[in-house]
């Protein structure tokens, strides 16, 4: 039996948590999941019915994570968890991201910007343009999120910032976009997301 259940969908955030699994060379069984049919197994869990969901089968029992973020920081392990001098950076910037930054893009993204001091502070994610330019600088002076070596944050980080530069939510910064292109050189980081592309293709080759 595989150590993982994988609830996904190719076109989702499911690919932030496959790559997860990747980088710590987990075994999974996959569920894919559509939209407009969620299995009985993955709603008994998570009555959202959101992916990425997954399932560790441990000797214990099953425990179930879900968010993105909550996933990486639960595989976290071994070279790939934070050390103690870097505890700090590790947590901070992956929860910033996805706290004030994901969902200050997704509020642009349907539309709504806060429109004064309290609006901003209301909706608990600020000023969009001051949050991606805070992780900017960061990203500027750090080759990584934690410094100078790849960590699991930056799996949900550098996630992040490679869904945003291709779709347009994060500005094309040089920071931003040699970020982007280190992550995409680890060879999970390739692995994961040729699965992904691959099931992408074959379901637009049916739409066709």
């Amino acid at each position: 039996m595989a150590h993982f259940t994988f609830f996904t969908n190719p076109m989702s955030r499911g690919q932030t948590a496959r790559w997860a699994l990747h980088e710590v060379g987990a075994s999974y069984d996959e569920v894919t999941v559509e939209w407009d049919a969620k299995p009985a197994e993955l709603l008994a869990i998570n009555p959202l019915g959101k992916v990425p969901t997954v399932i560790h089968h441990t000797p214990e029992g099953d425990r179930v994570i879900s968010e993105g973020a909550a996933i990486c920081a639960y595989l976290a392990a071994g070279d790939l968890a934070p050390r103690e001098e870097e505890r700090a950076d590790f947590y901070r910037w992956m929860f910033f991201t996805a706290g004030p930054v994901e969902q200050g893009i997704t509020a642009r993204y349907l539309g709504y910007e806060p429109k004064n001091v309290q609006e901003r502070i209301s909706a608990g994610f600020g000023d969009v343009d001051t949050a991606l330019g805070m992780l900017e600088s960061h990203l500027a002076s750090h080759a990584f999120v934690c410094g100078d070596r790849f960590t699991m944050a930056d799996v949900y980080v550098g996630s992040q910032v490679d869904f945003g530069l291709q779709f347009g939510t994060f500005p094309k910064q040089p920071a931003f976009m040699a970020y982007a292109e280190r992550c995409q050189a680890r060879e999970a980081y390739k692995a994961a997301k040729a699965i992904d592309n691959a099931q992408i293709a074959e379901r637009q080759a049916k739409q066709a």
